[in-house]
């Protein structure tokens, strides 16, 4: 009687593991352990002449390794389910720094306006009624959408204005930094995103409350899944033993550690 079949996973890349497209785009990580019977588990002679397995893909590569030294000095690579954590984390960071860069857009376009605030008046003071006729031929309200919203700023005082454009100044940076502590996944850029992120969800609910929308529903639980993953999944505050645990566990993942387990347990 055969053994049962596992059900094959949906990959994307079928012929491509994440390992192989990272080392394709960072190069491979090789690395010559001082300890002579896990070197020779990770050396292998060629015609070329010897070859390292790379840490990351498992690949051998031909030619000097990038490292040597102790194998508790071995550079931690990300593999596995760390290193799709890593894809998530570089997502998170492209969305910040997109909302980011429009934020501070946001920001010039309003110091721009307040400087030019009476240019801007009169050109709407002569244009605005030529256009009443079309505009009341196709229903559409002046007040309402992105016309009424430069209304509104005309009657904002230039202190309340400059208040708004550095909150919304300083929030644009702070996504910037979020995206680039992210990026580099940097342990404070995890604690940055998620606090920024945690801070407003209460506001979130308040504004389900007054308000339902399916907008606001969606950015509440995209935002609430995104705090929850992030602290389960980095160890964030604490959680599952903190930042002793995380370390740990990447250290367990590098495919030398992974040798050296092997070499142990053939011993």
């Amino acid at each position: 009687m055969g053994l049962p079949h596992r059900a094959a996973r949906w990959r994307p890349w079928p012929h491509a593991d994440r390992e192989v497209r990272s080392c394709g785009w960072r190069g491979h990580v090789t690395y010559a352990p001082d300890e002579p019977a896990l070197a020779r588990r990770l050396e292998v002679a060629t015609a070329a002449g010897p070859a390292w397995r790379c840490l990351r893909c498992g690949a051998f590569v031909p030619g000097e390794p990038r490292g040597r030294g102790p194998a508790e000095q071995a550079p931690v690579v990300l593999r596995g389910r760390l290193l799709r954590d890593a894809w998530v984390l570089r997502l998170l960071a492209v969305d910040r720094f997109a909302r980011g860069g429009f934020l501070l857009l946001l920001a010039g376009v309003l110091v721009y306006f307040d400087e030019r605030r009476d240019v801007f008046r009169s050109y709407v003071e002569q244009d605005l009624p030529s256009f009443r006729p079309l505009v009341d031929e196709l229903g559409i309200d002046p007040k309402q959408g992105i016309a009424g919203i430069v209304l509104e700023l005309f009657e904002v005082s230039h202190e309340r204005l400059v208040w708004i454009t550095v909150g919304i100044a300083a929030y644009g940076l702070l996504l910037l930094l979020e995206g680039v502590g992210l990026w580099g996944m940097r342990r404070w850029g995890e604690y940055v995103a998620t606090a920024a992120t945690a801070v407003f969800l209460p506001f979130e609910v308040a504004g389900l409350v007054g308000h339902l929308s399916l907008l606001l529903a969606a950015t509440f639980l995209v935002n609430l899944f995104l705090v929850a993953y992030l602290v389960w999944t980095k160890r964030l505050f604490g959680v599952r033993g903190g930042r002793r645990a995380w370390d740990a566990e990447r250290r367990q993942n590098s495919l030398l550690e992974v040798e050296g387990a092997a070499g142990s347990a053939g011993g």
